[in-house]
């Protein structure tokens, strides 16, 4: 079986405590988000306004956990926020998150629900398994909306592939253009990680949670997943 994606020895050296839930989805189709996820991602906003009520999210325990990650690995996490923060932080500011697509929408959704971030990845552009590991700095990231590649700085958390094109940068603070999920995106990696202390069990529920939303609003779709830990590093699917 091909390996897809993998954690690096020496991150899980540094990082013993990440969980990280993987789905390869193939024979999907996206497109607008359909009324009846639409309606399901707006009730899913106003229940986590209603859950988080009063509690600031700097003692969210996922978010906390994943503030000490960025501080481990020298970004700032009041600067580069996870991607699970900066969504809950637009809808706790300004009420709501706007829709992007149906795969975006799906995984933005499960993401609010268990203060997790949840990254759709595009394979189009990938050569070879992703991995998750430290920059040495010589890899190439292309930012959301631009098409010039930057470095990313050395020694923080990157999804690269083998031919060194990033697809993250500060492990789970923004993913590249080539990697957003498009309209006519058939084939994606999609990831739900996690530091807390009840990582594993979130991070499993958020991966049902994922595979049930692909199943009803992307019928026909083919998934395969997987819950990776230091103990399972490395996703791998079969061959058709």
């Amino acid at each position: 079986m091909p390996t897809l994606f993998r954690y690096d020895t020496a991150l899980l050296d540094r990082f013993p405590t990440i969980r990280g839930g993987v789905i390869l989805a193939r024979a999907l189709r996206n497109g607008p988000t359909p009324p009846a996820l639409a309606a399901a991602f707006v009730a899913e906003q106003r229940a986590t306004l209603a859950r988080l009520s009063d509690t600031p999210l700097s003692e969210v325990p996922s978010l906390v956990a994943w503030r000490r990650a960025f501080s481990a690995f020298g970004v700032k996490p009041t600067q580069y926020r996870s991607a699970a923060e900066a969504l809950l932080r637009r809808l706790t500011k300004h009420g709501d998150i706007p829709s992007v697509n149906l795969l975006v929408d799906l995984g933005n959704l499960v993401s609010i629900r268990y203060a997790l971030p949840v990254a759709v990845f595009d394979l189009r552009a990938t050569t070879g398994p992703v991995t998750v590991c430290f920059a040495t700095g010589d890899e190439r990231f292309t930012d959301l909306g631009t098409d010039e590649a930057v470095p990313p700085d050395p020694g923080e958390v990157i999804f690269v592939d083998e031919a060194g094109l990033v697809s993250a940068r500060r492990w789970c603070w923004r993913q590249s253009d080539q990697s957003a999920a498009r309209e006519d995106t058939a084939e994606a990696l999609i990831t739900v990680e996690g530091h807390h202390a009840n990582a594993e069990e979130d991070v499993r529920a958020a991966l049902a949670d994922l595979q049930a939303l692909l199943g009803e609003y992307v019928p026909g779709a083919l998934l395969h997943s997987d819950l990776l830990s230091p103990a399972n590093p490395v996703f791998s699917v079969p061959t058709d």
